[in-house]
């Protein structure tokens, strides 16, 4: 299962539906669920996870991945039965040092800033591209 914790608010208007349109496309244990929280709860709900829990933080100055690359980073807990959690933050987006240490990915989607709401998008777009090539398909054209 692939859980997304989201600080601020619920996406509404284009972006849900856009988020929407490749979230009905995952498959287990691509699918996606999403828990939106208060920006400051995030490292609370973060280290209550279980520990076997594969959690990635997205940072702007985490390590850049190509997408290849993350499918393969995804899959791997997945493929043994472990929960994946993306990890995302709010306008500020800034993480504590303890939840930094907590994760087992820090990853930038860019070296650009996008806001948070787009990065959702982004990253529901990355969790289906990365599906598809754990699946041979060809809907990543690299």
């Amino acid at each position: 299962m692939i859980k997304i914790i989201a600080g601020g608010k619920k996406s509404n208007g284009w972006l849900a539906e856009a988020c929407a349109e490749y979230e009905k496309r995952l498959r287990k244990p691509f699918a996606v669920e999403w828990d939106f929280t208060d920006e400051d709860r995030l490292t609370e709900k973060v280290l209550r996870l279980r520990a076997d829990v594969f959690v990635v933080l997205l940072d702007e100055h985490g390590e850049i991945l190509d997408s290849p690359k993350l499918s393969r980073t995804i899959s791997e807990p997945l493929n043994s039965g472990r929960d994946v959690v993306f990890v995302l933050g709010g306008a500020f987006g800034h993480f504590s040092d303890e939840l930094v240490k907590r994760a087992n990915l820090v990853w930038s989607l860019s070296r650009l800033v996008f806001p948070h709401q787009i990065c959702r998008l982004i990253l529901t777009e990355q969790i289906y591209r990365a599906q598809e090539i754990a699946l041979g398909h060809p809907y990543h054209h690299a």
